[in-house]
């Protein structure tokens, strides 16, 4: 379920009161200054994946701040991760400032006093969850507020590659995989901060987590590869077949498996696209690396009870339109 706002069919006056009561209600209660004169269209689009609330925000120029006065009235604390994706924005918390870029990220406590400044239009996601829900030190969390991260060394580019795809595909997860995913999601910036405040314990459950999600995002980009394998697979990320086993099979996976999966389920999409029809059921096979159209059509029948041609034809409109949607 997701909700949407946009100011656009309001007067520029009526604007920034209903963004400042929207901007509140959405996160935590804020003061928002508007720095124009006449107020251009904002919109919100927010939805839930797990534990996270994932929104999409684009507006004009602004202020948001979060006082000592806000704080000490309401006392909620929540974590915002803010992936920037148009516009900067300068960041202020803990003693700190930086200017957070397109393709970075940063994060902000509500539990104590912060300031964000866009000076141009911006378009930003925000994943905004409760305090409790990342496991890291009070001491470790005020180290890197307002810090920007996304690109250069260590794993701060795969957090934001991951954060990135997740609000993309959000829409195809059902609740239990989309638990998933967001504690995934969670348990990646909490190594993030570790890797920073050089305390990374490689044995740690979240260093595991970590290696899986770089292992099944080499997956994702291979996809198409028909060759792929546990032992090209292990190779790359410079581990044992027997090692890369184990990271899937503590969360109660196979490789083998997994990849069967995510394949079909790219299939299972792109049967329901025009050009499909065209191309016919073989050339979407072999975009998802299967191996053969008999193949392809054995392991289809076994996961979703039809054959890809039936889908094409009988797949019914709700269950198409998750398949769109994802």
């Amino acid at each position: 379920m997701s909700h949407v706002l946009s100011t656009a069919p309001l007067t520029a006056p009526e604007r920034a009161e209903r963004w400042h009561e929207a901007v509140s209600r959405t996160f935590v209660p804020l003061d928002v200054t508007l720095l124009e004169r006449d107020p251009a269209p904002g919109s919100i689009v927010g939805r839930r994946l797990g534990g996270l609330r994932i929104v999409d925000v684009a507006a004009g120029p602004q202020t948001v701040t979060r006082s000592s006065r806000l704080i000490a009235r309401d006392g909620q604390e929540f974590l915002t991760l803010s992936l920037q994706h148009q516009g900067s924005s300068l960041k202020e918390q803990d003693g700190r400032e930086s200017v957070v870029r397109p393709g970075e990220f940063s994060l902000s406590d509500s539990s104590r006093r912060f300031r964000k400044r866009l000076d141009g239009h911006f378009r930003f996601t925000a994943f905004h969850f409760p305090r409790h829900q990342l496991r890291v030190p009070d001491e470790d969390l005020r180290a890197v507020t307002a810090t920007a991260f996304g690109t250069g060394p260590g794993s701060g580019a795969l957090v934001a590659r991951y954060f990135s795809r997740m609000a993309r595909e959000a829409a195809g997860f059902d609740d239990a995989v989309g638990r998933q995913v967001a504690a995934t999601a969670l348990d990646l910036l909490a190594l993030l901060i570790d890797e920073r405040r050089g305390r990374l314990a490689p044995a740690s459950p979240e260093s595991a987590r970590a290696t899986l999600v770089r292992v099944q995002d080499h997956i994702m980009r291979s996809l198409s590869d028909p060759a792929l394998s546990p032992a090209g697979i292990a190779a790359a990320h410079f581990m044992s077949v027997r090692s890369l086993h184990k990271l899937f099979q503590a969360e109660g996976l196979t490789v083998g498996g997994w990849i069967r999966l995510q394949r079909l389920e790219r299939s299972r999409r792109d049967l329901l696209r025009p050009d499909a029809q065209s191309g016919g059921v073989a050339a979407v096979a072999r975009r998802w690396g299967f191996v053969s159209p008999s193949h392809f059509s054995r392991s289809f029948r076994a996961a979703y009870g039809m054959t890809p041609s039936q889908w094409q034809c009988d797949g019914t409109p709700d269950a198409r339109s998750a398949a769109l949607a994802g």
